[in-house]
């Protein structure tokens, strides 16, 4: 695929994309309670864009492993004022959530991609998107449920196992009357895996990246790099660079980040690498 269908753009994947994350939540895993203002959620949006963001991902519920789920009233009170204004920033504008009465609300409000962990699972989900004619979609691999995905997960193999997932969901949101170019794949880093099947995928990625999906990863900040590196969650910018280009290397097509700014950079010289600058002309 070289283009992901959404509600107002159609994203060229043919180069790397960056989704910068807006979690407008109280306790998610790395910067939960920071942006819960809507003031400094707004002002993150803009300050992402400014970095470079090509998309932004905007979520009400916090999915760090133990986390409590939030009622619909408690997610969409949080995601609306901060969409509203993100709509208006020129860049498409994901909405992170399982739930079908936050998705109608963001579609219905002018959101362009749903972005949900559960890839559609929950009754409701794959109806709420499938009435909406031209919004995105992303579907990830999870093991369980947050709240107990982390206990003791266990896969055959575990890049058969997501990818096996990921395309029976993607037949699944077909069957719907979703079209083919507005889905996208995640098979969930950090979601129901432990260290070594996060690695596992990163090492075996093409293997997903062949299903013919733009493929959505999100490795930044994850534990896995903690368990590394040795570097608590505030220090594994490094580590996150690291994994957001191998994981381009081996087929990625949107880098989900916290670190805009500096993803962005990192891209760049990895463009540059397989697109060189022509030499100028001669007066």
């Amino acid at each position: 695929m070289k283009h992901w269908q959404t509600s107002r753009f159609t994203i060229d994947v043919t180069l790397p994309r960056v989704m910068g994350i807006v979690n407008v939540t109280p306790d998610s895993f790395s910067d939960g309670g920071r942006f819960a203002n809507e003031r400094d959620a707004i002002a993150h949006c803009e300050r992402l864009v400014a970095e470079g963001a090509d998309l932004l991902d905007i979520g009400g519920e916090s999915t760090r492993p133990g986390a409590r789920t939030p009622t619909a009233e408690e997610e969409l009170a949080r995601v609306l004022p901060v969409l509203r204004h993100a709509l208006t920033l020129g860049v498409p504008v994901s909405v992170d959530t399982s739930e079908p009465a936050v998705m109608r609300a963001v579609l219905n409000l002018g959101a362009d991609i749903i972005n949900d962990i559960r890839a559609l699972q929950r009754p409701g989900a794959l109806e709420a998107v499938a009435a909406h004619g031209t919004a995105g979609v992303c579907l990830m691999h999870m093991q369980g449920e947050p709240a107990t995905m982390q206990a003791a997960p266990q896969y055959g193999d575990v890049l058969l196992d997501v990818s096996a997932f990921l395309a029976r969901r993607r037949d699944a949101v077909l069957v719907a009357g979703i079209s083919f170019e507005r889905v996208a794949l995640d098979p969930g880093i950090g979601f129901g895996k432990t260290v070594e099947h996060n690695l596992a995928l990163l090492a075996r990625q093409r293997e997903l990246a062949s299903l013919g999906s733009p493929l959505l990863v999100g490795w930044s900040r994850k534990s896995t790099l903690g368990a590394i590196t040795g570097r608590d969650v505030d220090h594994r910018l490094p580590a996150s660079i690291a994994a957001a280009l191998m994981a381009v290397e081996r087929g990625a097509n949107i880098l989900r980040v916290h670190d805009v700014a500096a993803t962005v950079d990192a891209l760049k010289v990895w463009c540059a690498t397989i697109t060189p600058a022509q030499p100028a002309d001669k007066p």
